[in-house]
C-alpha cells in the first residue's frame, strides 16, 4: 500500500515446503517493492493462537526485516477489529466487507461468501488480512 492505494492485492498458496517457499516469496516482494515498513499480525498477542510453524516463519521474517533495516509493526487481531470496526469482537467477514466498500475496484469481486462454522476459511481471505494490516498501520501512522 502506498499513499492510500493498493499496489498488490493477491494471495499466494504453497502446497509443498510452505515455510521455506513463503519466506523466499516474502524476500522477493521486499526486494521488488522496497517498502519502508513491514506490517505483520502479532502472533504472540494475548488470545492469539498460531501454529509453531507460523511463529517460526514470523520470527524469520522479522529478522529479515531488521537485517534490511525495515521498520516492523505488529498488530493484534483485536486492534484490527477495534480500529476498522470500532468493535473488538467484530468478525473477519465484517472487516472484509468494509474493505471491499473502501476499495471496490480492487476487492469487491474477491470477497468470499460468509463462512459457515463447519467450513474452512476461504483462501482469498488472506488478501483481506493483508489489506487490513496495511490500512490500520496507515491510519495509526497518520494520527
Amino acid at each position: 500500500m502506498e499513499g492510500g492505494a493498493l499496489l498488490e492485492y493477491r494471495n499466494k498458496v504453497f502446497l509443498a515446503d510452505k515455510s521455506a517457499n513463503s519466506f523466499t516469496h516474502i524476500k522477493k516482494l521486499i526486494v521488488r517493492f522496497q517498502p519502508d515498513m513491514l506490517v505483520l499480525h502479532d502472533v504472540n498477542a494475548k488470545g492469539t493462537y498460531r501454529a509453531p510453524r507460523i511463529k517460526e516463519l514470523h520470527r524469520k521474517v522479522v529478522a529479515l526485516a531488521k537485517r534490511l533495516k525495515l521498520k516492523v509493526v505488529k498488530i493484534s487481531g483485536t486492534e484490527l477489529r477495534r480500529t476498522l470496526l470500532g468493535d473488538p469482537k467484530g468478525t473477519k467477514q465484517e472487516m472484509a466487507e468494509l474493505l471491499a466498500q473502501r476499495f471496490p475496484d480492487e476487492l469487491a469481486s474477491r470477497i468470499p461468501t460468509k463462512r459457515k462454522a463447519w467450513t474452512s476459511e476461504n483462501a482469498r481471505m488472506d488478501i483481506f488480512d493483508a489489506v487490513e494490516l496495511a490500512v490500520v498501520a496507515s491510519a495509526t501512522l497518520t494520527r
